[in-house]
């Protein structure tokens, strides 16, 4: 079909409801999450080594890679996480900053073919940052998304319209459970939460084990076949309506499908600056 003729009409979404097929040249087909903290003295040197040099050398620069993005939790922000406990491999409040990368749907190994080597080449030639701690970094493919509107910001497009804040949730199945299952739900739930919040879309996420020649300082999630990513980005501060996501939890949970075990709230971080370096801990 023409561009011409593809891009002549607004998208027409049900709001809330579970979308699989993007019928799109360009789209997410997965994502590198990443999730870290500087060694505390570390916090200026690495908000800028990253911003100015790993961003770009590391992710941005490479094939495939069309997206990203750098959010950050300043304690206020971790305060607000849940549950506690929680069932992932660090403290609830670890984790100051997350970054989001989209691949290009079919392209996941070819981006990968890529980044490994590339990162194993950055840090023999002295541009890594060994003052920092990898919490939970991991690759993930694309299962579904949702939206409030009928015509949305697509999830391709998230990254760069640079909502303020953004909810990632971890979600694990309850024992027997199959993911279609949890995926039924949120079709039934998403509907009645998702219109008239400050929610713009919500993207769920399937883990890709990492591969065997991935950096030694990555870790890997033991939970992680059984655990999903959900990201929602939000038109606003996410802690102005937190109760909002308690109330999704609580429905999960009752639901007998599976658990939120781990919900936390960011803010976009301002690029060039080094804006909530100090408010970190």
């Amino acid at each position: 079909m023409p561009a011409s003729e593809r891009y002549a009409t607004p998208l027409s979404f049900e709001p809330g409801r579970v979308v699989r097929d993007v019928d799109e040249p360009i789209r997410a087909g997965s994502m590198l999450w990443v999730f870290t903290d500087p060694h505390r003295g570390h916090e200026f040197a690495y908000n800028r080594w990253y911003e100015r040099d790993h961003y770009y050398g590391g992710c941005m620069i490479g094939p495939y890679h069309f997206a990203g993005s750098r959010w950050v939790a300043p304690r206020r922000y971790r305060d607000a996480r849940f549950p506690t406990p929680t069932p992932m491999p660090f403290p609830i409040d670890a984790g100051t900053y997350a970054c989001l990368y989209w691949y290009l749907g079919g392209h996941h190994e070819d981006a990968l073919d890529w980044a490994t080597p590339q990162v194993h080449h950055l840090y023999a030639e002295d541009r890594g940052f060994a003052e920092r701690t990898h919490h939970n970094t991991a690759t993930f493919a694309h299962n579904w998304r949702a939206y409030r509107d009928p015509d949305p910001v697509p999830i391709e497009l998230a990254l760069d319209h640079r909502y303020p804040g953004m909810v990632a949730m971890f979600l694990d199945l309850a024992d027997g459970v199959e993911q279609a299952a949890m995926d039924a739900w949120f079709d039934g739930f998403l509907p009645g939460w998702l219109p008239g919040s400050d929610v713009a879309s919500v993207v769920h996420w399937a883990n890709v084990p990492l591969r065997e020649d991935k950096a030694e300082f990555v870790p890997v999630d033991p939970a992680g076949q059984r655990r999903s990513l959900l990201v929602q980005f939000v038109e606003g501060d996410p802690l102005d309506s937190w109760d909002r996501q308690h109330e999704l939890a609580d429905a999960l949970a009752a639901s007998g499908v599976g658990t939120v075990a781990f919900a936390a709230p960011f803010v976009a971080t301002v690029v060039g600056t080094d804006r909530y370096v100090d408010e970190l801990w």
